[in-house]
C-alpha cells in the first residue's frame, strides 16, 4: 500500500485560510450583535462624558488628577511595593532568641546572646508600661489603620524645613510603622524607606490584631544597652522585671526609642529627666495617669543601675565556650546559617556540666598556677591597648576583658606619672593604683583589687597556665573543664586546644600493651642503659631515667611504673614492639604516632581531654565512651533536635506492661582494652599513689589510681587519674613552651592540683575499691622480687614487702616458687649462724666447736 502523499506548503496555506474563514463565519454574527447592543446602551454615556470633558475644565482637571494618581500608584508599585516582604510572614514570625545552656541538674548556667532579648505575651505587659509607650510614641494607636495622617503631615513639614541642613527630621511613624521597620525593613534614613514603611503598616494592620502588633513592638523595639524589648531593657536599666517597674521607670523606658544611646548616658541625665517628665505629662493629658501619680513620678530620680554584664557563674566559662564551638559547628552562628543558629535560634541545650565539680576544678587549677608563680614578681600586663584621648572605657568594653577571682577586677592604666598611676574600669570608674612596677605604662591592661578608700592594689595574673578535665568513665560525659586562669581573659581553651607532650602519663598504655603480649606485673625488667642506632644522620640515641642515672639493676614491672623508670619503659616497649605500642595508644584515642621509642616516653602531642578519656577506659575495665559535653538540644518549641545517646529503646513507652522482660538498651561503649589488662594497669597505678610518684594523694584515704608526668625541660607537668566513678587530668605549662625550672615535676605541682580538687569534692568520691573482672586472680607476691609468697599477709603499710598482685589466669608465679622461698630462708639461717660463729670465735671454749655446722649440713631447714 502506497504512503499518503505529504501536502506541500501551498496546500497548507490554503487549508489554514479556509479554516479561518469558517471560524469568522461562525462567530462574526454574534460578535457584531454584541457590539451593536453595547454601543446602543453606552453610546449616550460616552456622548455625555465627551460633552462634559469638552465643556468643563474642572472635569478635565479631575480626570488628569485621577490619571496622575493611577500613574503614581503604578509607579510606586513598580519601584517600591512590588518587592516588599509579605506581612503574612508576621503571623509565623520567629524573633531571634538567645540559646540557653543548662547544667546536669537542669538549672540555667549560661546564655549565648549578643543582644538582650526576652519574649513576653501581650497580657504579660503591665498597663502602665503600655500606656507610657503609647503616650510617647503613638497616642492614636487604637484608632488609626497603620498610618497617622496628622503625624505624617507634621513629619512632612519638618522634613521640608530641614532639607539641606544635615539635621534628621522627626519620623512621625506609628507603632505599626515601627514594627514594619524593625522587623521587615532596614533603618535606612530616606523617603523611600518611609513610603515602604507606610505601605507595610497598612498591610500589617490587615493581617494582625492591635494586640499582636503591640506585642511585637514591645518585644522587638531596640532600647539601648544591647536590649531589645521592654523586659530586657527593664533588666538592663533597673535590674527588674516589667511587672516590678514603677511609673517613672516605665516612662523612662518609653523615651528610649527616640535616642537610646543618648538618654541612657549619665552625662545626658538632665535631657533624660526632661523627656521622661514630658511622657508623664502626655499620660495625664491622655487620661492614662492622674496628676498626682505623675507628680510623684516626676519627683523620682532616674535610678539607672550601672551598665553590667550578665551575672552568669564565671567558673563555667571554659566549659560553655567549648560547648559553643561545638554548637556552631553543628547549627551555625547567626540567623543566616539556619533556623537553629545559636545566637538567634532560641535553643535549649542540656549539658553534662556539674557545677560543684566545675567550681572545684577551676579553683584547684587557679590555685596551682598561683603556687607556681609565688615570689616570681611582675611578668607583664594581660594586654596592651593603644589609647586615644578619652576612649579608654570604650576600648576596655570593646575588648571584653573580665576577671572573676576573689575581688579582683580588670582595668587599664589611663595615666602614669612617675611612681603613681591611675587605673580605669569598664564601668567608667577609676582610682589610684599602688604597688606598680617600673615597666607599667599607659594602656596596660592589668588586674587589681580594692584596698579601701578608693585605692587599688596591683595583682599579678600568673604567666604559667594549664588545663583540667573531669569525666565520668561510665558514660564519657565531661563533668568539668578548666582551660586557664579565667575565661574572661581569653577564649583559648588549654584543656581541648593546647597540644602538649604527655610525658610519663602515657606509660600505662605501654605497660598495657606488654601485659597483652605475655608480661605480668611481676615480670623482671632491667633498669639499665638502652641505646639505639637511628641512622647515619641521627646517630645513636641513649635513653636515660629522669634522675639521669643510666642503670639500676633489674626490677618488677610494677616497680618500674610506680617509680616511672624511663629505661624500664623503653626496654618493655622494645621487647613488646613499638608498632603494637602505638597501636594501643591510637586505639584509646591519645594520638597517632610513628613507631619510635621516644613516643613510649610521651614525646607525641595530645590534649588533656584525650588523656582523660584514655584513662577513663582504664577505670572502666577497658570500655571507652566517646567524650561528650552535650546531652541533647531542643529547639525553641521544646522539640529535641539532637541527642548524644541515639540508641533506640523498643518498648520503653508502652502504655501497659506486656508481660515481657524490661527493655534494655544496648551498650554504647567500645571495648578498647582487654578488661583484665585494664584492671592490672589500674592496680599498678594504685601503687603510684601509695608509694610512687603521686604519694601526695595517699592521705586522702580513697581508692585512687593515677600517673604523674614531666616532659623534657621540664616544659609540662601532668597528673591523670581518679577512681572508678570520676577520672580527671591536669597539666601546667607556659603557652609558649619553655622550662618551668628543674624543681617542677608532676608529683610536686600537678598532683597537688588534683589533690585539692578531690579534697574540695570529697563527698562525691566513693570508698568502694576497684573490682577485678572475671579471670583475674589475686596472688600474694614479694613486691621487690615478684615471687610468690606463702607465709605472711599484706598489710596496710604502703611499704609492705608483701602485696596482692593481679594476674590473668595461668600467668601467676607457679607454686614451685616455694622452693625459692625455702632456699631464701635457709640462706638467712646460715648467714645468722656464720655471724654468730664470728662473734664467738674470740671466746671459743674447747670442745664446743663440735656440731657447729650441723644446721648448714642439714640444709638449713630448722
Amino acid at each position: 500500500m502506497a504512503d499518503d502523499p505529504v501536502p506541500d506548503q501551498t496546500q497548507r496555506v490554503r487549508i489554514r485560510r479556509e479554516a479561518l474563514g469558517l471560524f469568522a463565519r461562525i462567530f462574526d454574527r454574534p460578535l457584531s450583535a454584541l457590539r451593536t447592543r453595547l454601543g446602543d446602551r453606552f453610546a449616550p454615556l460616552a456622548t455625555r462624558v465627551t460633552e462634559l470633558w469638552r465643556g468643563y475644565a474642572l472635569v478635565r482637571f479631575a480626570g488628569y488628577g485621577l490619571g496622575g494618581i493611577v500613574a503614581v500608584y503604578l509607579l510606586l508599585w513598580v519601584t517600591v511595593a512590588r518587592n516588599l516582604p509579605s506581612a503574612d510572614g508576621l503571623l509565623t514570625y520567629q524573633p531571634p532568641l538567645p540559646t540557653m545552656v543548662r547544667g546536669v541538674n537542669g538549672e540555667i548556667v549560661y546564655s549565648y546572646a549578643r543582644e538582650r532579648r526576652v519574649q513576653l505575651r501581650f497580657v504579660d505587659f503591665p498597663k502602665p508600661v503600655i500606656n507610657a509607650f503609647l503616650s510617647a510614641e503613638d497616642k492614636t494607636f487604637w484608632t488609626h489603620g497603620g498610618v497617622d495622617l496628622t503625624g505624617l503631615a507634621g513629619a512632612v513639614v519638618d522634613f521640608a524645613t530641614k532639607v539641606g541642613s544635615g539635621e534628621r527630621a522627626r519620623g512621625g511613624s506609628t507603632i505599626t510603622q515601627q514594627v514594619a521597620k524593625n522587623i521587615l525593613l532596614s533603618n535606612e534614613y530616606s523617603v523611600t524607606r518611609k513610603v515602604k514603611e507606610m505601605i507595610l503598616a497598612r498591610r500589617i494592620e490587615s493581617v494582625l490584631s492591635k494586640q499582636q502588633i503591640l506585642e511585637l513592638y514591645l518585644n522587638e523595639i531596640p532600647l539601648g544597652r544591647q536590649s531589645f524589648g521592654v523586659q530586657a531593657a527593664a533588666q538592663a536599666y533597673f535590674g527588674k522585671d516589667v511587672d516590678q517597674l514603677q511609673l517613672h521607670e516605665a516612662a523612662f523606658l518609653a523615651i528610649l526609642p527616640k535616642a537610646p544611646e543618648t538618654y541612657s548616658r549619665a552625662r545626658h541625665a538632665e535631657r533624660a529627666l526632661e523627656r521622661r517628665n514630658w511622657v508623664l505629662d502626655q499620660m495625664v493629658r491622655n487620661g492614662l495617669a492622674t496628676p498626682a501619680q505623675a507628680a510623684f513620678a516626676k519627683a523620682q530620680p532616674l535610678g539607672l543601675i550601672p551598665r553590667r554584664v550578665e551575672s552568669w557563674d564565671p567558673n563555667v566559662g571554659y566549659f560553655v565556650e567549648e560547648v559553643r564551638r561545638r554548637l556552631i559547628d553543628r547549627y551555625g552562628e547567626n540567623a543566616d546559617d539556619g533556623p537553629n543558629s545559636i545566637y538567634a535560634g532560641g535553643l535549649w541545650v542540656r549539658t553534662s556540666l556539674d557545677p560543684e565539680l566545675q567550681h572545684a576544678a577551676q579553683d584547684a587549677l587557679r590555685a596551682g598556677m598561683l603556687r607556681y608563680h609565688a615570689g616570681k614578681g611582675w611578668r607583664g600586663p594581660i594586654a596592651h591597648l593603644k589609647l586615644g584621648e578619652d576612649d579608654w572605657q570604650a576600648q576596655l568594653i570593646g575588648n571584653n576583658f573580665s576577671l572573676r577571682y576573689q575581688n579582683w577586677r580588670v582595668g587599664v592604666i589611663v595615666q602614669r606619672r612617675g611612681p603613681s598611676a591611675t587605673i580605669g574600669f569598664s564601668d567608667g570608674t577609676s582610682g589610684p593604683l599602688t604597688g606598680i612596677p617600673d615597666q607599667l605604662q599607659r594602656g596596660d591592661v592589668v588586674a587589681a583589687a580594692p584596698l579601701g578608700g578608693g585605692t587599688w592594689g596591683l595583682r599579678i595574673v600568673p604567666e604559667v597556665s594549664g588545663g583540667m578535665v573531669v569525666e565520668s568513665p561510665r558514660s564519657g560525659r565531661v563533668l568539668a573543664m578548666a582551660g586557664g586562669f579565667d575565661a574572661g581573659l581569653g577564649s583559648f581553651n588549654r584543656a581541648t586546644q593546647a597540644l602538649r607532650q604527655p610525658g610519663s602519663t602515657i606509660k600505662p598504655f605501654v605497660y598495657a600493651t606488654a601485659l597483652d603480649y605475655g608480661m605480668t606485673p611481676a615480670t623482671m625488667v632491667p633498669d639499665q642503659s638502652f641505646c639505639v642506632y637511628q641512622g647515619a644522620g641521627l646517630g645513636q640515641k641513649c635513653f636515660r631515667n629522669f634522675d639521669m642515672r643510666g642503670a639500676g639493676g633489674v626490677h618488677t614491672m610494677r616497680w618500674g611504673l610506680e617509680q616511672s623508670r624511663n629505661l624500664m619503659t623503653v626496654h618493655i616497649a622494645n621487647d613488646t614492639g613499638m608498632p603494637r605500642v602505638v597501636n594501643t595508644i591510637q586505639r584509646v584515642g591519645i594520638g597517632k604516632y610513628d613507631p619510635y621509642l621516644s613516643f613510649a616516653l610521651g614525646a607525641g602531642d595530645t590534649t588533656v581531654a584525650q588523656m582523660v578519656n584514655a584513662y577513663a577506659a582504664l577505670a572502666n575495665n577497658g570500655v571507652q565512651y566517646a567524650q561528650s559535653m552535650i546531652d541533647y538540644v531542643q529547639d525553641r518549641t521544646g522539640k529535641v533536635i539532637w541527642r548524644a545517646d541515639t540508641r533506640p529503646c523498643t518498648g520503653c513507652s508502652m502504655a501497659e506492661w506486656d508481660g515481657k522482660p524490661m527493655p534494655r538498651l544496648t551498650p554504647r561503649g567500645k571495648q578498647v582494652l582487654d578488661p583484665r589488662t585494664a584492671y592490672q594497669v589500674v592496680h599498678m597505678l594504685e601503687g603510684v599513689v601509695q608509694r610512687g610518684t603521686a604519694t601526695v594523694l595517699r592521705d586522702l584515704g580513697l581508692p585512687l589510681f593515677g600517673k604523674t608526668g614531666t616532659t623534657s625541660g621540664p616544659t609540662n607537668v601532668w597528673f591523670v587519674g581518679g577512681s572508678q566513678d570520676i577520672v580527671g587530668g591536669v597539666y601546667l605549662g607556659f603557652d609558649q613552651p619553655r622550662s618551668l625550672g628543674g624543681y617542677a615535676q608532676g608529683g610536686t605541682f600537678a598532683a597537688p592540683i588534683f589533690r585539692q580538687f578531690v579534697s574540695q569534692t570529697k563527698a562525691r568520691w566513693s570508698h568502694t575499691p576497684f573490682a577485678a573482672p572475671a579471670d583475674v586472680r589475686m596472688v600474694k607476691i614479694d613486691r621487690v622480687t615478684g615471687k610468690r609468697v606463702f607465709g605472711g599477709e599484706p598489710t596496710e603499710d604502703p611499704k609492705s614487702s608483701i602485696i596482692w598482685e593481679a594476674f590473668k589466669a595461668d600467668t601467676e608465679p607457679p607454686r614451685a616458687t616455694r622452693q625459692d622461698q625455702l632456699a631464701a630462708e635457709r640462706e638467712a639461717i646460715i648467714a645468722a649462724i656464720r655471724k654468730l660463729r664470728e662473734v664467738q670465735s674470740d671466746e671459743a671454749v674447747p670442745g664446743e666447736e663440735e656440731g657447729a655446722d650441723f644446721v648448714e649440713q642439714q640444709g638449713g631447714v630448722y
